[in-house]
């Protein structure tokens, strides 16, 4: 264990960069989460269903979207079977493995995606993309993805 000696403690510079990411993390999230709202959508259900629309045959096995979307299996099974109940997605046995689920996107939830996906991209643009020069997102993107690449390492995913 580290002593308080031999903490690195961040330089000015540091932890502006560092306070001001965490303040654009909450910011965009509670916008976006916002603008989802009047859909009767969370970040969380616009996320699995653009995962399962994403997928072949629009579905993927319940495990395999809980990693994807950073959930427990837990914590993903409650929040299908709001998904459900909203007729967005549905459960169907795989057959490969009786004791696996797939989340399957129903028709509803595709009209859903093609009705809200125009909204949420416009949202994206409006409070993201378009504040940004395009050498600024290119930067963005290039500074990011080694974080990124760590943080799936330490997840444990490729």
């Amino acid at each position: 264990m580290e002593t308080e000696t031999a903490t690195r403690w961040l330089t000015d510079t540091e932890q502006c960069a560092w306070r001001t990411h965490l303040e654009v993390n909450r910011l965009l999230t509670h916008q976006l989460e916002k603008d989802l709202q009047p859909f009767g959508l969370t970040m969380n259900d616009y996320e699995i269903l653009v995962n399962l629309s994403e997928s072949e045959g629009d579905r993927m096995r319940m495990s395999d979207l809980a990693t994807a979307t950073m959930q427990s299996k837990s914590r993903l099974s409650h929040q299908v079977t709001r998904m459900e109940n909203a007729d967005l997605v549905r459960r169907e046995n795989c057959e490969s493995d009786r004791r696996g689920l797939y989340a399957v996107l129903t028709e509803h939830g595709l009209e859903t995606m093609r009705k809200v996906a125009p909204h949420h991209v416009a949202s994206v643009r409006r409070h993201f993309i378009d504040l940004l020069a395009p050498e600024a997102l290119t930067e963005l993107d290039k500074a990011l993805k080694p974080i990124a690449e760590h943080l799936r390492g330490q997840r444990g995913r490729p």
